[in-house]
């Protein structure tokens, strides 16, 4: 089988708008979180989000390209747009046909069926945008990175809510071990910090009450009390040893391993004694070859409601045994907030720039300690270590479990 090395990476966050921006804001501990700015939140029980800022999608393309495209689907273009040219990839010199794409929204935009319903009631079915089902539906994320970027090769959108962008990376990654493309541009996109999102998942009581941005996202910390929805994306160039050899590629470092399993529990919840979590886990390290001892690092799910970070903590103890107290754990969405469908995707970069600088980032705002949450999650200030493995879970409502192991690329 082809080996996969990772040659170029895009982000949009709520904490900068480049790989640069994002992992600096990481590194300095910053927090995107705020009050939401899109609605009025009275009445609503959740007042925070990690929104992007000062984000102009005409920076990234056409503006007649742009008004075509929903949020979702702009942040995917420009994080795809940036990996691609992060990569050096010329198209011009590339078969299409072996250049493909697996990019994953969650949810697609529920902005358009807000905005589309209330014209619907008001004026008629008739009024309702002839666009309106493709600037919705989740797959477009991937169809306009292909569109615009010319990608003729598989394209696919894997929907499995939180666990979206990593398992789009890892079927990306199976891809081009299988030979099916040379090069696959792979992660996820997101945004929908809308009435009815933020209303739906209050109601399930799965976003954080605080209105403190500094107490809200607390991943691991004995007063988390939920999630805070944050936005924006993340997007890799992968691509075959072989072919990123030829054309002189930069390779940041390799992924070597992918597990993917199901709880078969409960729609929302994690199972309560982690084992699905933990045998993703297991699959991708059997997958890479490696024993639990080899790895340096785990970026956590880790979204700080009460049942997710516990049941991961139990699932990193079943899977790694005494190790899981010598690994450093953190959670990205301690800062970002949870990207949902592309959380995978930027918590991957975080995982590569990581092995790339020597650095794992902390946890921001983890203050007091749960006794039943005791491993190492990287409390207080990040640490300068040599990172030569490490492993992104995400965990998706539906029972779906994602583990990508990415380490230092050796010859």
């Amino acid at each position: 089988m082809n080996r996969v090395v990772v040659t170029g990476m895009g982000a949009i966050t709520p904490v900068g708008n480049d790989v640069e921006a994002f992992w600096t804001g990481l590194k300095e501990k910053k927090v995107g979180i705020g009050p939401i700015t899109y609605f009025d939140t009275d009445g609503y029980k959740a007042k925070l989000a990690a929104e992007v800022k000062d984000f102009d999608a005409k920076k990234y393309m056409d503006p007649k390209a742009a008004r075509r495209m929903e949020r979702f689907s702009q942040f995917a273009v420009a994080a795809a747009k940036q990996a691609l040219e992060d990569a050096r990839i010329d198209m011009s010199a590339e078969d299409p046909f072996r250049v493909g794409t697996c990019i994953s929204s969650g949810i697609g935009s529920l902005q358009v069926i807000e905005k589309e319903y209330e014209k619907l009631l008001e004026k008629g079915p008739g009024r309702v945008n002839p666009l309106m089902v493709p600037l919705m539906i989740s797959n477009m994320a991937a169809g306009n990175v292909s569109i615009q970027f010319g990608l003729k090769g598989k394209s696919i959108n894997v929907v499995t809510a939180c666990a979206s962008g990593t398992h789009s990376i890892g079927e990306a990654m199976r891809t081009i071990q299988h030979g099916e493309a040379e090069v696959m541009v792979a992660g996820g996109a997101e945004s929908c910090i809308t009435p009815i999102g933020v209303a739906g998942f209050a109601s399930l009581t799965a976003l954080s009450p605080s209105e403190d941005p500094m107490r809200a996202s607390i991943p691991f910390d004995a007063e988390r009390n939920g999630f805070v929805m944050g936005e924006g994306a993340g997007v890799v160039v992968l691509e075959s040893l072989e072919h990123a050899k030829a054309r002189g590629a930069k390779i940041y470092a390799e992924l070597v391993g992918y597990g993917a399993t199901s709880d078969a529990y409960h729609i929302t919840s994690p199972a309560e004694d982690g084992s699905g979590a933990a045998k993703a886990m297991e699959y991708a390290m059997k997958d890479a070859r490696i024993k639990p001892e080899q790895l340096d690092y785990i970026n956590a799910h880790g979204t700080s409601t009460h049942h997710n970070d516990l049941f991961e903590t139990k699932a990193i103890k079943l899977a790694l045994g005494e190790h899981a107290y010598k690994v450093k754990v953190n959670s990205t969405k301690s800062m970002i907030g949870h990207l949902l469908g592309a959380a995978g995707g930027v918590e991957f970069i975080a995982c590569v720039k990581s092995i790339e600088e020597g650095f794992v980032h902390a946890t921001a705002g983890l203050k007091v300690d749960d006794p039943e949450c005791d491993l190492d999650y990287t409390k207080g200030d990040g640490v300068s270590m040599e990172v030569n493995c490490a492993i992104s879970n995400s965990l998706g409502f539906g029972g779906h479990n994602a583990s990508l192991i990415v380490r230092k690329f050796e010859e």
